[in-house]
Order: C-alpha cells, then sequence, then structure tokens
C-alpha cells in the first residue's frame, strides 16, 4: 500500500524563522525549505500552505526507512510531544536539501559559464567587426 506523509518543522535559524517541508512517498523522502522572515503565526502559516504549497520546489528524493507505528492515540500525542522537543531538521531531509543545493549550484555553474563563453564571443565578434571597419576605406 503507498502512503504519503507530510510533515512540516518551523525553527528558529539565526536571523530568520525558517519552514522545512518534509514529503515521504513510498518510502523516499523529498524536502523543501522556506524562509518566512519573522515570527509566522499558526495562520499565517496555514494559508502559506493553502496558497503555496503548489510552488514549492521538493528536493530529490531520498531513500528512507519508514516504521510502522500503532495507531494509539496516546502513542501520537508522545511522538508529537518528541518532535516538538527535537530541534532543526532530521538529518534525512538535511540530505535531501543538500543534494537541491549541490544540483542548483551545478546548474548556476553551467548557467553562468554558458553566459561567460557568449559574452566572450560577443567580444570577439566586436573586435573583429572594428578591425574590418578601419581596414575599408583603404
Amino acid at each position: 500500500m503507498d502512503k504519503t506523509k507530510g510533515m512540516l518543522t518551523v525553527f528558529f535559524d539565526e536571523p530568520f524563522w525558517v519552514g522545512v517541508f518534509e514529503l515521504t512517498e513510498n518510502g523516499r523522502l523529498s524536502a523543501a525549505k522556506v524562509t518566512f522572515g519573522a515570527e509566522p503565526k499558526d495562520n499565517e502559516v496555514w494559508e502559506f500552505i493553502q496558497k503555496h504549497y503548489c510552488e514549492l520546489k521538493f528536493s530529490p528524493a531520498v531513500k528512507v526507512k519508514t516504521k510502522q507505528t500503532a495507531d494509539n492515540p496516546k502513542r501520537r500525542q508522545r511522538n508529537a510531544r518528541k518532535e516538538l522537543a527535537n530541534k532543526g531538521i532530521g538529518t534525512k531531509s538535511q540530505q535531501a536539501l543538500k543534494l537541491m543545493q549541490e544540483q542548483n549550484k551545478t546548474e548556476r555553474r553551467q548557467l553562468t559559464k554558458e553566459q561567460r563563453g557568449e559574452e566572450k564571443q560577443r567580444q570577439f565578434e566586436l573586435r573583429q567587426q572594428k578591425r574590418r571597419e578601419k581596414h575599408k576605406g583603404h
């Protein structure tokens, strides 16, 4: 059976409040990071989820083990309290965000390299044109 689990962790990462969306699907975890700025209220977070969830860019999926737990309400409450006490984001979601950051960095480097090459080619064409114009009169 396919299960999808979503979780949002909001924490203070000097100097901004940050939200990390974790999406677990079929044993694979993806994460997306959002910077809120000032401390968001519950209704602001809920509004953000409703309006901007589809715009989030999730990282590539990382394989993760999922534990099957009983659906006991006391256990769920205990797990929620434990999650609240746990500061920061999980290591798997950190790995997923790091992987996304690496991919963005390689894409940015490739784009910069192409732009640099195009600028170099344009400068070369400009120099050639000037050289040709100098010899036109003779």
